[in-house]
């Protein structure tokens, strides 16, 4: 049996060889990750910091171990993903081959023991193969963690012999985890697939594929329905958050039925030409070829586009509360005097704090606040208490810090520049979207220093130079964007990886399927251009399909936002990274469907008639 697994690895490394890469990428991915998270868990910090600046580093590195750590679980995912998917078609491509040896006297157990013994020697070829990747990948997601500021210039992931083990075994155990379906497949083909093909090879929607993704589209509809009737913009986030994953799983699992629907688009753009009928006809019988190609595609642009534009409409809604929430007229970025034509100014002066309570100190910023103004220029409340006691040792809990258990008269130690006082809680804001504002203090409690920002209601038809309102709160809504972009940058180049693999892989495997397609194509009067350009627009025509499934995966995981209290003006719709996902995912499979069937095409005519 060892043998024989050898033998097919060998003799089909083509078709192998996107899983072993999958593999090792995920391998290498996985041993960076652990390495870094071992080093954020551990920090060692230059003695010279002071405590804020401690806190701010420690702060950094756990916004960097949760980004490892999406990056981790999205490595693993997408490693199963696409072994699955090569041991998917593989099985479908070997039934003979496994009728065969069922004819021969091979037992059920023997075939399945068969393809999971190739699947273990694809993952420790995969894994040693991404022992190296991972010291690569270390080193490219410490620059990039730096770079994006969630780590310092002095931070350093040493070797981890620990990671390195637990890599491989993840690498062995997601070839094994990808293998299992396609195993207990193999180990259902009867001996009569020898002789004849039978009605199962050409069956593509098996029953376990027709129930988990039925159940898959009836959850993310009722989602979809839940978050609609709860019209809350918190619960329609946190549910589009599941709607990406139901709604990809459900559409790639019924992408063979979906596909040949949507695939009818190059004969309707392009009615009566040859090569749009050919490749019409082409996505709409082989099937199986057009699945898993647009299967990937569909999982990537739901995920990313669902995700980028859920924190996309999150700090766009961020814009649209300030808007609402302040009265004032202009911002300054600086203090203003009361004066003709001002009605009210409310300075706010943001300066390092230390909170204790109890045992734990918090090191954040409070924001230094006339009480009267300030609740001239704003509309939220506390809704513990009053802002009118805000003065002298005393505090306000802001919205950032409203949901940690502070408690109203209770007293709390500060630290203030080089004072440390004691203070009452006379206040505790509401919770809001914007948590930037984690506490407030009188301005008499204020060090020296700090920055300053003023916001002033004016008289009518009085004026003064600064930012409106509506562009002060959309900027600060586009703070909170840009924060948020570096993050799915990196899941969108580690998902881009991964996905180009998965489709590029799906292309290499069918045209193995495709060279008797590909000759009578020639031997009908076809030329080898013509043949060449058939695979590409029917190719071209899977992406579409693909990206447009996609499309209303992500547009289903906003449909909660956008029946949300601040509706259409809060949603964020990325059609830029749409178009650039469309783009490259048109030139990858494109290249890759063009360079796959000039070579499938490349022997002559007369070699295709002698064969």
């Amino acid at each position: 049996m060892l043998r024989l697994s050898v033998g097919a690895l060998r003799t089909r490394w083509q078709l192998f060889a996107g899983a072993v890469v999958a593999v090792a990428l995920g391998v290498g991915l996985v041993q960076s990750g652990l390495q870094m998270l071992a080093a954020t868990d551990r920090p060692v910090l230059p003695q010279a910091l002071s405590a804020y600046e401690r806190a701010k580093v420690r702060e950094g590195y756990v916004g960097a171990a949760t980004l490892l750590g999406m990056s981790v679980m999205l490595a693993v995912f997408l490693s199963v993903f696409i072994v699955s998917t090569t041991f998917g078609f593989m099985t479908v491509q070997r039934r003979r081959e496994f009728g065969l040896l069922r004819l021969v006297g091979a037992q059920r157990g023997y075939l399945c023991l068969m393809v999971v013994t190739e699947a273990g020697l694809l993952g420790i070829a995969g894994s040693v193969v991404g022992l190296p990747l991972g010291v690569l990948a270390t080193w490219a997601q410490s620059w990039l963690l730096v770079r994006l500021g969630m780590l310092p210039e002095w931070f350093d992931a040493p070797w981890d012999q620990g990671a390195v083990w637990a890599a491989m075994i993840v690498g062995v155990s997601t070839a094994l985890a990808g293998v299992l379906a396609a195993a207990w497949r193999a180990s259902r083909i009867s001996a009569l697939e020898a002789i004849v093909e039978g009605q199962a090879a050409r069956r593509v929607m098996t029953g376990w594929r027709w129930f988990w993704g039925l159940s898959a589209a009836v959850g993310t509809v009722l989602l979809v329905i839940v978050a609609q009737a709860a019209r809350d913009l918190v619960a329609g986030l946190m549910i589009g958050l599941v709607v990406m994953i139901s709604g990809s799983v459900a559409l790639s699992q019924l992408s063979p039925v979906v596909v040949p629907l949507v695939g009818r688009l190059p004969a309707i753009v392009v009615r009566g030409n040859l090569i749009a009928d050919l490749a019409r006809a082409g996505v709409l019988h082989a099937v199986r070829r057009s699945a898993a190609t647009a299967a990937p595609l569909i999982v990537l642009v739901g995920l990313v586009i669902g995700l980028w534009g859920t924190f996309g409409s999150l700090a766009k809604a961020v814009g649209v509360e300030q808007k609402q929430l302040i009265t004032a007229d202009v911002v300054v970025d600086h203090a203003v005097r009361p004066g003709p034509g001002i009605v009210a100014a409310s300075a706010q002066t943001a300066v390092p704090i230390a909170v204790t309570r109890g045992r734990k100190t918090l090191y954040s910023e409070a924001v230094g606040i006339d009480p009267a103004a300030y609740q001239q220029t704003h509309k939220l409340r506390p809704r513990k208490g009053s802002l009118d006691r805000l003065t002298g040792r005393t505090i306000a809990i802001g919205p950032g810090m409203a949901a940690e258990g502070y408690k109203l008269g209770s007293t709390l130690k500060i630290a203030l520049g080089n004072r440390s006082i004691a203070v009452k809680v006379v206040a505790i804001m509401p919770e809001a979207l914007d948590v930037s504002e984690n506490f407030f203090v009188p301005r008499s409690l204020l060090p020296a220093g700090g920055r300053t920002e003023t916001l002033v209601k004016l008289a009518p038809g009085a004026t003064l130079d600064g930012q409106t309102v509506e562009q002060w709160a959309e900027a600060r809504g586009e703070a909170q964007q840009r924060s948020n972009s570096g993050l799915f940058a990196a899941l969108l180049g580690l998902a881009g990886i991964f996905t180009a693999v998965a489709v590029v892989n799906a292309v290499v495997m069918s045209t193995a399927d495709r060279r008797q397609e590909f000759t009578l194509s020639r031997l009908a009067g076809l030329t080898r251009a013509q043949v060449v350009m058939v695979a590409l627009v029917e190719s071209g025509t899977v992406v579409v399909v693909g990206v447009l499934m996609g499309s209303l995966v992500a547009a289903a995981a906003l449909a909660g936002i956008a029946a949300g209290p601040y509706g259409l003006a809060a949603l964020a719709i990325p059609w830029r990274l749409l178009g650039l996902i469309s783009a490259a995912a048109l030139v990858v499979v494109g290249v890759a469907a063009t360079l796959t069937a000039a070579r499938a095409t490349s022997h002559r005519l007369g070699t295709y008639r002698a064969e």
